[in-house]
């Protein structure tokens, strides 16, 4: 029997699921909160200027291709793709920089320049990281997280040794130069955790980076939430905007209502792809799953600092995505993970999007998005954003050899407190709940309430994990999961 759902959310979990759902021959319904939907991929426009508020970097294509497949669908039928080249520069000092090639071959002969001998041993690093790709992103993220057992294959025991090791002391082992190293660390910061935190088998990440490239949507992330809404409704899904969730009604245990501004709204089945943290505080004490013991005890992805700035010039020196590691890499991380606060010289990115999507800025300017990871929780002033801006801008200028701050139009920033705001983000988190060793898989939050009937989560507290790729999957998922026990 088809069933009457009710989705909390449109981020790209709730949009999967909703697919999914919908495609089941349910009736399906989102709720989203702000006045447009996407979640933390929403889209700020402002004087003819363009930005991806949230996501910016397209990995795993295949992953996108699996579930527009789905529905005998492709991503080209939505949207289109340009493959960066190069896929992003990393910055260490005044006009000194590495850039990252849109192929294997190309990034190879880069590491041997460096690291005389690193080019084979970078290509039998990335052999190991592809046969992960394979296991992981093809087979053990499309697993629900119900059982440890899920985890045990003839593949995986293989590879058990990678669970108790971790990616920094497995590069460490490989190469000796710490610009390399940094460039093998950079990818799994998507997972929300320092390297030295996070297992071996994730250098699947690596080959997400290296072996399949980095993309961008012609007209920004926000062409794959446009992409995806017009999937769900093609296939009959139902959106209401401006509609703030207040309460998830439970009667004998089961999940029958939703509240919104006072008025009962009746469902079948309730699924959230809201902040999973946010969604137990409208139940009652008494059917929440977690504790807030629970969540305090779990390791979160960095919140950031993020400000959008429209300048009235094309910067120069500069490639779509840039990462600035001029600075203390292990520092910083301390300061996110260690001893949390505002680090002194912080890390941080920058992307232009307007350098490949000319409607993203006015003919002649540029638009820049520029990002500082920063500890979960932290205080959050406008004094200490502006202190930050200034140190970034400052450096940026001084690394990309120009002056480029009387040439800002605007800016406007985005933080912890909006996090928390805006998005109900557990301490302002921005990517989620961490991928560590006890926070994968089966260990994480479960997509199906064990207290509560009728009700399930999707996203990024939940499995497989932080990403845009991952919420893609676990829309999948709890889909399945659903039609499992209705």
């Amino acid at each position: 029997m088809n069933k009457d759902i009710k989705i909390i959310g449109s981020g790209f979990s709730a949009l999967a699921a909703s697919c999914y759902l919908a495609q089941q021959g349910n009736s399906v319904t989102i709720y989203e909160k702000n006045s447009t939907i996407g979640g933390r991929a929403r889209q700020l426009k402002r004087d003819g200027f363009t930005f991806d508020m949230g996501p910016s970097w397209y990995w795993m294509p295949d992953v996108f291709e699996r579930f527009f497949g789905d529905f005998n669908k492709k991503p080209s039928d939505y949207y289109e793709l340009i493959k960066l080249s190069p896929a992003y520069r990393v910055y260490y000092g005044i006009n000194d920089f590495i850039s990252i090639a849109d192929n294997l071959e190309e990034i190879i002969k880069t590491f041997e320049t460096i690291e005389e001998g690193s080019g084979t041993i970078l290509a039998k690093f990335m052999a190991e990281a592809k046969s992960n790709y394979d296991i992981a992103i093809k087979d053990l993220v499309y697993r629900p997280g119900v059982s440890a057992l899920e985890l045990i294959t003839t593949e995986t025991a293989l590879k058990v040794g990678q669970f108790f090791s971790n990616i920094s002391k497995d590069v460490r082992k490989k190469f000796k130069n710490q610009r390399l190293i940094q460039i093998l660390e950079f990818p799994v910061l998507f997972l929300g955790a320092k390297p030295s935190d996070t297992p071996s088998f994730y250098s699947f990440m690596n080959y997400a980076d290296f072996g399949m490239g980095t993309w961008h949507p012609k007209s920004g992330m926000y062409d794959v939430v446009r992409g995806m809404e017009l999937l769900a409704l093609e296939l009959g899904v139902k959106f209401e905007t401006n509609s703030n969730i207040e309460k998830i009604i439970v009667e004998n245990k089961k999940a029958v209502a939703l509240q919104i501004e006072g008025k009962r709204i009746d469902a079948d089945i309730i699924l959230s792809g809201a902040d999973y943290h946010h969604t137990e505080t409208l139940l009652d004490t008494e059917h929440r799953a977690y504790s807030e013991k629970y969540w305090e005890s779990k390791t979160f992805a960095p919140s950031s600092l993020l400000f959008y700035v429209g300048f009235n010039k094309k910067i120069e020196n500069i490639s779509h995505h840039a990462l600035f590691f001029d600075v203390d890499f292990n520092q910083h991380a301390k300061d996110i993970y260690d001893n949390p606060k505002w680090p002194e010289n912080p890390l941080f990115y920058a992307n232009f999007p307007s350098i490949t999507d000319k409607t993203a800025a006015p003919e002649g300017m540029e638009s820049g998005f520029f990002l500082i990871p920063l500890a979960p929780g932290i205080e959050d002033t406008p004094e200490l954003r502006e202190t930050y801006f200034e140190k970034i801008i400052s450096r940026f200028e001084t690394l990309t050899k120009q002056n480029i701050k009387e040439n800002i139009i605007f800016k406007e920033s985005f933080c912890k407190l909006d996090f928390e705001e805006v998005y109900n983000s557990y301490k302002g988190n921005a990517y989620g709940m961490a991928n560590t060793l006890l926070q994968t898989a089966f260990l994480r939050p479960k997509l199906k309430s064990s207290k509560v009937k009728s009700l399930y989560f999707t996203g990024q507290l939940t499995v497989p994990g932080p990403g845009v790729p991952p919420a893609l999957i676990s829309g999948k998922l709890v889909a399945d999961l659903i039609k499992k026990h209705s």
